[in-house]
């Protein structure tokens, strides 16, 4: 009798009479059903949770790790803050206020003067170029003399106590040996607070 014959003659009224094979085989797809049900009715919620707080666990481990090395480095960070600040400062001391502008003008001119440089024209801009905490105002000088004054006028610029820097050089001959030198020298201060504040409302 083969396994077709078996199942046409089997009592679903007594599983116990069922021939062993078949039992087993019944038995096994129950098992089948129970699993596949037990999966997609109770156990798919449960992983997919599980899932969801393995994921959150590993934010927080990161988010902890981020702050552990950010407490770590702290001192560290403090210590860069006020490097910072103090070179800001140091940079601050070199921009001239607005009192100090018509001092660090005369300087300029007397750095000409002092290399025997005759200036034929020393002309600052008449409006300031405004920015975020700096006012940068532009004087055009044309001066004449020597080779070796005029590099010793441009290295004095440079040793300056406040900042002065000399753009827009051109170098051309003149008479009886001597060079012209016309040049933008830009002069810094930087701005008191009443123009902070207005850059900063302006800038809104």
């Amino acid at each position: 009798m083969n396994m077709l014959e078996e199942l046409r003659h089997l009592d679903p009224n007594d599983p116990g009479k069922w021939p062993a094979s078949i039992r087993a085989i019944a038995l096994l797809v129950l098992m089948l059903i129970t699993l596949g049900a037990g999966y997609y009715f109770i156990w798919q919620d449960q992983l997919n949770n599980l899932e969801t707080v393995r994921a959150e666990e590993q934010t927080l481990k990161d988010t902890y790790l981020v702050k552990k090395r950010s407490a770590v480095n702290l001192p560290v960070l403090k210590q860069q803050l006020k490097d910072i600040e103090r070179s800001l400062s140091a940079l601050l001391k070199q921009l001239p206020n607005k009192s100090e502008m018509e001092a660090l003008l005369v300087d300029i001119n007397q750095a000409g003067l002092g290399r025997g440089l005759q200036f034929e024209l020393f002309k600052p801009a008449e409006n300031e170029t405004i920015h975020e905490f700096y006012a940068e105002l532009p004087v055009t000088v044309r001066v004449t003399g020597g080779y070796h004054d005029i590099g010793s006028f441009a290295s004095d610029i440079a040793q300056l106590p406040r900042i002065v820097t000399l753009n827009n050089i051109n170098i051309v001959p003149g008479a009886d040996n001597t060079l012209i030198l016309d040049a933008v020298a830009k002069t810094f201060r930087y701005l008191d607070e009443n123009e902070m504040i207005n850059q900063g409302t302006q800038g809104q």
